[in-house]
C-alpha cells in the first residue's frame, strides 16, 4: 500500500476549491508553526480552548507515523494562516466478521469555520478523502460523528452501535461468576505497555474494533498532554490466578457534596481478554463503598452486565450511533470477512458517487469465506451504498433496512448470509 503521507492532495477537490479562491493543501507536521495553526483550527472547530504552546508541540511530536493532514485555507481571511476546514486521516485496521481485519482509511478532525459554512467546503474535503482511500487501496473509510445528519450524503451509514449504561448499585448484588483472580490498582504509565498488548489481544474478537496507538491510547489511560481531566482517573489492572494480566478498567469518581455516601464512578474504559476478568473487574466496580451509582459510557449493544446481577431494571440504558462505515471496493471489502451461512447471492449496489456500484455475485463457501465478481446476472437484491456500510460488520438486519426503504428484494438470503454472531462494537472515539 502507498504511504498515505507520500500521495498528493486530491486535484478534483483541490481544484475546485480554487475556483472559490481557497487553497486545499497538506499540512506538514514536522513545521512546528504550520501544525499549530492547523491544531488550534481543529480544536475551535470542535468549540474546544486554545491550547498553550507545550501542549500543541506534545500533540505533534506524539503524531503517530502515517496521520495525514489537510487543511484548507482562504488567503483573503484576517489570518490567511489559519485554516478555515481540516480533516485528518490515517490508515487503520478494521475487524470484520471471522476474527478478520481489513485496511480502512480513519476520518477525524473534520471541521468547517463558521464563517466558511455553506460553500461546499465539507463535501470537497470529504469526496477528497474517499478518493485517497481508494488510492491508498483501502476498500472501505470509517469515522465516527458528532453530527449524525452528515454523513449519509457521502455513503456513510452506522454500522455499530454502542450504549451508554447506567447502574443504580444500591440496588444490586452481584450474581454472576466468582472471580479466581484479582484485582490491583496501577498507574497509568504501568498500564500504557501491558494496557495496550491486551486491547490488541482482544481486537479481532467484535467487528467494528480498530487498531489504535499513539495519542488514542494515551487519552484513554489519561496520559494524554494536556487532559484536564486526567488527575481524577484511577487504573486498576486484574490479573489471573496465576498472576497474568487479563484487563483493565479506568474510573473516576465524583463526590455528592450534600452527601459523601452518594459518590458516581464513571468507567472510562473496561477491557477484559477473559469472561473471569470481565466478572473480576464489574464486580469490584460495582460494590465499591460509598458509590450509588456507576455510568459506563461506550459500551457494547450486548454488554453481559444485566444478566450478572439480580435486578435487571438497575441499570439503564441509552442506545446510539457509534462506528459509521463507507464502502469503496465491493469485491475487495466483501472477501475480508466471512459469512454465515453457504451460498449464492447477487446484489446490486446504488452508490451515486460510483465506487461501489454494480451488481456482485457473492459465492459463499462452507466454511464462510467468500469470492467477489461482477455479475450482469438479475440482481437477487439490491441495497443502497449506506445499507451495504450498515450490513457489512453483521450488526444490522436486512429486514430493518427493508423496512426503511433502502434494500429490496430476498430479504431473507441477505440477511442469511450478512449478519454475524458477535455484535458490532468500537470501543474508542477518533
Amino acid at each position: 500500500m502507498t504511504s498515505s503521507t507520500d500521495l498528493p492532495i486530491d486535484e478534483t477537490s483541490r481544484a475546485g476549491l480554487a475556483e472559490q479562491g481557497l487553497t486545499l493543501r497538506l499540512v506538514d507536521p514536522s513545521d512546528a508553526g504550520d501544525h499549530a495553526a492547523w491544531f488550534h483550527a481543529e480544536s475551535r472547530g470542535f468549540l474546544g480552548p486554545t491550547l498553550p504552546d507545550e501542549q500543541v508541540e506534545a500533540r505533534r511530536t506524539g503524531l503517530v507515523d502515517g496521520r495525514r493532514l489537510v487543511a484548507v485555507l482562504d488567503p483573503t481571511a484576517a489570518d490567511p494562516t489559519s485554516p478555515v476546514a481540516t480533516t485528518i486521516c490515517w490508515p487503520a485496521d478494521l475487524t470484520v466478521p471471522g476474527r478478520r481485519s481489513v485496511p480502512a482509511w480513519a476520518v477525524s478532525g473534520v471541521t468547517v469555520a463558521p464563517t466558511h459554512r455553506r460553500r461546499g467546503i465539507a463535501r470537497a474535503l470529504l469526496d477528497a478523502e474517499l478518493r485517497t482511500a481508494v488510492a491508498l487501496g483501502c476498500p472501505v473509510a470509517v469515522l465516527t460523528v458528532s453530527e449524525s445528519t452528515i454523513y449519509a450524503r457521502f455513503g456513510f451509514a452506522p454500522a455499530a452501535l454502542a450504549r451508554d449504561l447506567t447502574v443504580l448499585t444500591r440496588r444490586v448484588r452481584w450474581t454472576g461468576p466468582t472471580p479466581t483472580g484479582r484485582v490491583h490498582f496501577v498507574s497509568p504509565e504501568q498500564l500504557r505497555e501491558a494496557g495496550h498488548a491486551l486491547v490488541e489481544g482482544v481486537r479481532l474478537e467484535a467487528p467494528g474494533q480498530i487498531s489504535y496507538e499513539g495519542h488514542l491510547w494515551d487519552r484513554q489511560i489519561g496520559l494524554a498532554a494536556g487532559d484536564s481531566n486526567a488527575k481524577n482517573l484511577r487504573c486498576v489492572r486484574y490479573d489471573d490466578a496465576g498472576g497474568s494480566p487479563q484487563g483493565f478498567a479506568v474510573y473516576q469518581l465524583k463526590e455528592d457534596p450534600s452527601d459523601f455516601v452518594e459518590h458516581e464512578l464513571t468507567l472510562h474504559a473496561l477491557v477484559a481478554t477473559t469472561t473471569d476478568a470481565y466478572a473480576g473487574l464489574w464486580r469490584f466496580l460495582l460494590e465499591m463503598d460509598l458509590v450509588s451509582k456507576v455510568s459506563a459510557h461506550l459500551r457494547p449493544v450486548d454488554e453481559p452486565l444485566r444478566w450478572m446481577i439480580d435486578d435487571f431494571r438497575a441499570v439503564r440504558v441509552n442506545e446510539f450511533d457509534h462506528l459509521w462505515v463507507r464502502v469503496l471496493d465491493v469485491p475487495a471489502a466483501l472477501t475480508a470477512r466471512t459469512y454465515s451461512a453457504p451460498g449464492r447471492l447477487v446484489l446490486g449496489v446504488d452508490d451515486p458517487d460510483g465506487f461501489a456500484a454494480g451488481t456482485w455475485a457473492i459465492e459463499v463457501d462452507a466454511r464462510g469465506g467468500a469470492t467477489v465478481q461482477p455479475s450482469d446476472e438479475p440482481a437477487d437484491a439490491t441495497v443502497t451504498v449506506t445499507a451495504l456500510g450498515s450490513l457489512y460488520l453483521g450488526g444490522v438486519s436486512a429486514g430493518t433496512l427493508a423496512a426503511a426503504g433502502t434494500l429490496t428484494g430476498d430479504v431473507a438470503r441477505v440477511d442469511a448470509t450478512f449478519r454475524s454472531t458477535v455484535a458490532p462494537y468500537l470501543s474508542i472515539w477518533f
